[in-house]
């Protein structure tokens, strides 16, 4: 495996450089990320890639001595040391940043902040291995060297990671798992990586691995963010849906109040408009409409005689049969229910219940002597409800029809008062 590697370093290398360069460019157009987790993010990619596109040139230029050789060997060389603190830098800044928006702290805890001082001094000690050659040297061939100082070069990341490990320790209990797999694979993946590192010289693997673990923090970070994302949006429909079904049920309870101080008004009635709202939605159910129109039929039913409260009480409570000008009195109802719910813009269904409830199917109903299926459905549905339940219920000038009755009249009004689907649904449920 480790021969495989090696054979295939260079191209492994700019798989992944080139992967960092992309998804460098997808956190620079993303407006999702806090913006300091973005930077770090940003700043990570980028390092990453400029890490391993410049140990890759050591390698295809290690032993060239040619003026380019040279140079390149000089200033990759420190380019790949100067980057890798940089990697471990933006990591820190990232951890931070987990640490507070997390709430395991109110601002990052001390051992962070010594990081960034350990880094700065690693940085220093880079700077100074350029003049010294404490880290690394080149011989006549211009090959690269490992000096006797190189161990140094571990130690200031090394305590860095050994931080970084025991703030993600503290925390474990808290995090959830993608965060806690996430934060483990880049704090304990480039420790074993360096380890390897010591005992294969000839091969990048710290290198290729931190540029690995830098892509799959950003992977699992997009990850949990997605996943945050879904719950905040299921939290935000279970809350639409809590409200809609509140508002719903204030609706319904006001439509029945108001309904049934309808019936109030005449002793005979009550509990019609309850009772021919039940009709309705059975037969609408009966007729394959679906949840939402059945509801709509429901309450269409509801208020299909609100227009009765400006009907005079001595009419509505007459005992007796009406004269013709209060039977003409009564007739107009629908037109004044229509007026009470027109300012209800959002369901015109009330409104169509309301008028339209006494339009015969041949034309001969009213107010506007509409026919067939210029008749809203909904109006047709309670025309068949309503009828049926006045002639079920007991009236001041007779007595309840019996079913026998009641079916044979249903039967005499298809096509004429009645719908002939809804009528014909009406004759079944009497069966």
């Amino acid at each position: 495996m480790l021969d495989l590697t090696r054979h295939f370093q260079l191209d492994i290398m700019l798989m992944l450089g080139s992967v960092c360069v992309a998804l460098a460019y997808l956190l620079a157009i993303s407006k999702t990320l806090a913006p300091q987790r973005k930077r770090a993010l940003l700043l990570l990619e980028i390092s990453s890639a400029a890490l391993l596109f410049a140990d890759r040139l050591v390698y295809l230029h290690n032993g060239d001595t040619s003026a380019v050789g040279y140079w390149v060997m000089r200033i990759c060389n420190f380019e790949v040391y100067f980057f890798a603190l940089v990697i471990t830098y933006s990591f820190t800044v990232y951890l931070s940043d987990v640490c507070i928006r997390e709430g395991w702290y109110e601002a990052p805890p001390k051992r962070l902040r010594a990081c960034a001082v350990l880094l700065v001094v690693g940085a220093v000690f880079l700077l100074i291995s350029q003049f010294t050659g404490l880290y690394y040297t080149f011989d006549e061939f211009n090959h690269y060297e490992r000096a006797p100082g190189f161990i140094i070069c571990y130690i200031f990341p090394s305590l860095v990671y050994v931080l970084l490990l025991s703030v993600v320790f503290q925390n474990f209990g808290k995090m959830r798992p993608i965060v806690r797999v996430s934060l483990l694979f880049f704090v304990i993946g480039p420790i074993c990586a360096s380890v390897f590192q010591a005992f294969t010289p000839w091969i990048s693997l710290n290198n290729m691995s931190v540029a690995f673990f830098g892509i799959l923090l950003f992977s699992f970070d997009y990850i949990d963010l997605n996943n945050q994302a879904q719950r905040a949006h299921q939290r935000e429909i279970e809350a639409t849906q809590a409200r809609e079904r509140e508002a719903r049920r204030m609706f319904e309870q006001t439509a029945s109040a108001l309904a049934s101080a309808i019936d109030e008004k005449d002793a005979y009635t009550r509990g019609h408009s309850a009772r021919v709202a039940a009709y309705a939605r059975l037969i609408a159910e009966r007729a394959g409409m679906d949840a939402g129109a059945c509801d709509e039929v429901y309450y269409a039913g509801l208020l299909h005689d609100v227009g009765k409260i400006g009907i005079p009480g001595a009419i509505i409570t007459k005992a007796g049969r009406l004269t013709d000008e209060e039977s003409e009195i009564v007739k107009t109802h629908p037109v004044r229910g229509d007026r009470i719910l027109s300012s209800i813009a959002g369901s015109p269904y009330l409104r169509e219940g309301a008028r339209y409830h006494h339009e015969h199917y041949d034309g001969a109903g009213y107010p506007d002597g509409l026919a067939g299926d210029e008749i809203p459905e909904v109006a047709r549905v309670i025309a068949v409800a309503d009828a049926y339940d006045a002639m079920t219920s007991k009236r001041s000038y007779r007595d309840t029809m019996p079913q026998e009755a009641v079916r044979e009249q249903v039967e005499q009004g298809l096509g004429t008062q009645f719908d002939l689907a809804f009528g014909r649904i009406l004759l079944q449920l009497i069966d």
